[in-house]
């Protein structure tokens, strides 16, 4: 190879290695992306995702478009970050409207980072909607801490048991707070047979004002698992399969009914999706202080299904 190949040799190569990069967005017409399972015991099962990567120059009514053309439950799109300590900046979309903040996409788009070797493993800093927040990822999935906890008086119980097709009957007493991590979401709680039984009526629900969503789920305290079924406004009150942000919202709400201790940190289960026959597991943490939520955790499995190039529409 004589001296001149040899430069343009290296040049390609150095042009080549800056392309995947978290931060670079070279001059193309087309983006690659990935499709993952998150919250997912085996593949095929939890939320399916997409990824797609080196989305820095693209403009929120780009985003919109390629949401809409997966038209998953979310879509994360993955840039270099705008704030100072973050390692890179993900924007959230479902199929309709952009998210500040969701579980299952921020947990899939730090794993594929590190999967795909664009971070190294251990705590990456995601900048999203609601600030910048802590994940730490290792070969099998990702712990996401939520942002700061919320909590706010909910609907009585029996008028929401009745927006989702149940009756006071079903309720256990317990008050239906609307609390979250970044996003808040009712919470229902229900006899173990009532969650199945649900049926969301979307007039009933948009008039309640429950925030992103109502969780109806029954409590199993010997094991420390919800089995929860989510309801989520922004798909039009259809069912999501696995839902980060309700999660831990979960744990505020635990703590504030008693269900949980309310000081110290403990773990709690969430099992969500198997009536969508897409079983999903999400493994949590909250911490408390004075009967009063502080932090609280997410973790899952994520499982990649499919990689790719999508077009940037014009």
């Amino acid at each position: 190879m004589s001296p001149a190949s040899r430069d343009t040799y290296a040049l390609l190569v150095v042009v080549t290695v800056a392309e995947v990069t978290v931060g670079a967005v070279p001059h193309r017409d087309a983006l690659d992306y990935e499709i993952v399972d998150v919250f997912a015991p085996r593949a095929f099962a939890g939320n399916p995702l997409a990824v797609v990567l080196d989305a820095g120059e693209l403009t929120t009514e780009q985003c919109q478009a390629l949401a809409f053309e997966f038209h998953l439950s979310e879509t994360s799109f993955v840039s270099a970050p705008t704030e100072p300590g973050a390692d890179y900046r993900v924007r959230i979309f479902t199929p309709f409207a952009e998210l500040p903040f969701a579980g299952h996409p921020s947990v899939g788009a730090a794993h594929t980072l590190v999967r795909t070797g664009r971070l190294p493993a251990g705590t990456v800093r995601q900048e999203c909607g609601v600030g910048v927040l802590d994940l730490v990822v290792d070969d099998d999935g990702a712990r996401l801490t939520g942002g700061r906890p919320t909590l706010e008086d909910g609907p009585a119980p029996a008028e929401l048991a009745a927006a989702v097709g149940l009756s006071v009957a079903d309720t256990t007493g317990v008050p239906a707070e609307v609390a979250g991590c970044g996003l808040p979401f009712a919470y229902l709680s229900v006899s173990p047979d009532a969650v199945d039984r649900a049926r969301p009526e979307r007039a009933a629900l948009d008039a309640l004002g429950v925030g992103e969503g109502v969780s109806v789920l029954s409590w199993d305290a010997s094991t420390s698992t919800a089995y929860a079924r989510v309801f989520a406004n922004d798909l039009s009150w259809g069912e999501d399969p696995a839902t980060g942000s309700a999660a831990l919202g979960a744990g505020v709400w635990l703590v504030e009914s008693g269900l949980l201790a309310g000081d110290g940190t403990s773990s709690y289960t969430v099992r969500q999706g198997e009536q969508l026959g897409r079983p999903s597991v999400l493994e949590c943490t909250v911490t408390a202080a004075g009967g009063t939520a502080v932090a609280a955790t997410v973790r899952g499995a994520v499982v990649p299904i499919a990689s790719g190039r999508i077009r940037i529409p014009s």
